[in-house]
Parts: C-alpha cells; sequence; structure tokens
C-alpha cells in the first residue's frame, strides 16, 4: 500500500508540472499571433521656417485616425449646413424688390465700390433702398439739375390719383436723368450700408465655422481615434500595437508653429502586419493653417 501511494503522489506531481508547461507554452504560443499581427509608426516631425533651418515640433500631440481629419470636418460641415443663398435672403428684413435684384445677381455686399456697374436706371427707381440711397447721395445741392418730386404724402390718401400722376412723372424725369448722367450714381453704395446683408451672411458663415472648429476634433476622438503620441524634444514619436490598416496622422485643427509657419498635418500612412512604419513630417507634406479648413 506504501508503494502505491507513492507511486500515485509521483505521478500526480508530474502531471501538475506537465499541464502547467503546457498552460504556459499555449499562452506563449497564442500570444506570438497577436503580437505579430500588429503593426508600429515612427514618426518625425519639424518644421523649415522661411530662410532657416529645420526645427523639430516638439512636445506636439499627434493623433492616428482611421478616417482623415478633412473628411472627419466635412462631415461635421454636411450636419450643421448654412442655408442656401436664396433661403438667406428671403429671411432678410428688406423690401420684395430688393429680395429679388439680390436673387439675380452674384453679390451680398451693397457697400462694394463697384455697385453701381451693376445698377440700372431702372433698378434705382424700381427698388426702394436704391432709390432712397441714390437721393441722399445726391441731396444737397450736390448734384445740379437732380429732379426734385412735386408730390407730397398727404397727396397719397387724399388725393391717390394725383399723387400717382406726379410720381410717375417724377420717376421718368428721374429715369432720364440718371441715363444722361450716369456717375450720379457712383458713391450710392456708401448709402447702403444699413440694409447691405454682406455682414449678417458672413457673421452667419463665421458662426458656423467656429461650431464645425469646436466640434470636429471632438468627433475625430471619438468616432475615429486609433491612438496618440506626444514627440519628444527631438520630435520624434513611436506608437506600436497598431492593427494592419490604413491610417492618418493627424494634428486635428492644431497648429504646430515655428517661425513664420504654422502648420497642421492630415497625411495617410499604411500600417503592415509585423512591421514599422516610418514617416517623415515636415513641410511638404503639412496644411498651411492660415488657409486650412477647421
Amino acid at each position: 500500500m506504501v508503494f502505491y501511494f507513492c507511486y500515485d503522489f509521483g505521478m500526480r506531481r508530474a502531471a501538475i508540472f506537465i499541464v502547467s508547461i503546457a498552460i504556459w507554452a499555449f499562452c506563449f504560443v497564442s500570444g506570438a499571433p497577436a503580437q505579430s499581427n500588429s503593426g508600429a509608426l515612427d514618426l518625425t516631425a519639424r518644421i523649415t521656417p522661411t530662410a532657416a533651418r529645420p526645427e523639430p515640433v516638439r512636445q506636439f500631440t499627434f493623433y492616428v485616425l482611421t478616417r482623415s481629419y478633412s473628411e472627419v470636418v466635412k462631415e461635421v460641415e454636411e450636419k450643421d449646413p448654412i442655408p442656401p443663398r436664396d433661403q438667406f435672403i428671403d429671411g432678410l428684413k428688406v423690401s420684395p424688390e430688393l429680395r429679388a435684384w439680390l436673387k439675380g445677381h452674384d453679390t451680398l455686399d451693397l457697400t462694394e465700390p463697384d455697385l453701381d456697374k451693376l445698377l440700372t436706371p431702372d433698378d434705382i427707381l424700381n427698388v426702394p433702398e436704391f432709390l432712397l440711397a441714390y437721393q441722399r447721395s445726391n441731396s444737397g445741392g450736390v448734384t445740379e439739375g437732380l429732379p426734385k418730386p412735386k408730390y407730397m404724402d398727404a397727396d397719397k390718401t387724399e388725393h391717390p390719383e394725383k399723387y400717382e400722376k406726379l410720381r410717375q412723372d417724377y420717376l421718368a424725369s428721374l429715369r432720364k436723368f440718371i441715363r444722361s448722367r450716369p456717375e450720379t450714381v457712383s458713391g450710392v453704395e456708401l448709402q447702403l450700408d444699413g440694409v447691405s446683408p454682406q455682414h449678417k451672411w458672413a457673421t452667419l458663415q463665421n458662426d458656423r465655422r467656429k461650431r464645425v472648429q469646436r466640434v470636429a476634433p471632438d468627433v475625430a476622438q471619438l468616432k475615429f481615434l486609433a491612438a496618440k503620441a506626444e514627440t519628444d524634444l527631438e520630435g520624434h514619436a513611436t506608437i506600436s500595437g497598431l492593427a494592419p490598416g490604413d491610417y492618418w496622422i493627424s494634428s486635428l485643427n492644431l497648429d504646430a508653429n515655428a517661425g513664420d509657419m504654422r502648420v497642421r498635418w492630415d497625411v495617410p500612412v499604411s500600417i503592415e502586419r509585423g512591421k514599422t512604419a516610418r514617416v517623415e513630417l515636415s513641410n511638404l507634406n503639412s496644411i498651411d493653417a492660415r488657409s486650412s479648413t477647421p
């Protein structure tokens, strides 16, 4: 009985040892493919200011995205569209005649210096805002021979027929005068600042740009972020454990500065299984931050 007890005990210890070795081997073997199935990224970022040497982009965070940041920006813009131009014009608190004129002309800035080249005598007479601006621009004895209206506002209700006849006579005289003196239209834009929709349109676009600039980085990180890393003092960073595939190295909406240069990056890179992709970020593959989208 003692002999069997010792044999059984030894066999049990051996079995435990063998099982332990098997478990360790299984973990090692199963872990090896996972490690070899991933890739890595080695990046260096430098900016070359005008007439100067390249400088490393130090302690700057780069984001590895599964989608181009420019495409992320487009997605955010599509979800926050600017109203169509005609819809914007329909919402303006101006005369129906001015709305119709704006829809028929490729401008919203009624204060531009060349506005007089866009205005015909009929435009001035038919659009109340233009007529008032023309009258103000040429009033006070500034323009010699300018026709003056002979009707009064009181006649509009007390003597409507007389009022209308005198008004039409005035408009006919004014039309003839404008055609003979086209230079009198020059300067009318100075009287239209209060009704020009350009400032409102620019504000609408600027507010939307700020919203996109604020939202797009959050969307990029929440939906498309694969990894991120901060460069060292040499402008160098490494990222490991990336699944094989196509990525974009992005600075999002952050600018990297060196001298007179302000740039951003949105650079594609392919990660292969078991390999390290090396990318140099420079002026050549950057986007000028002064002209870039949010």
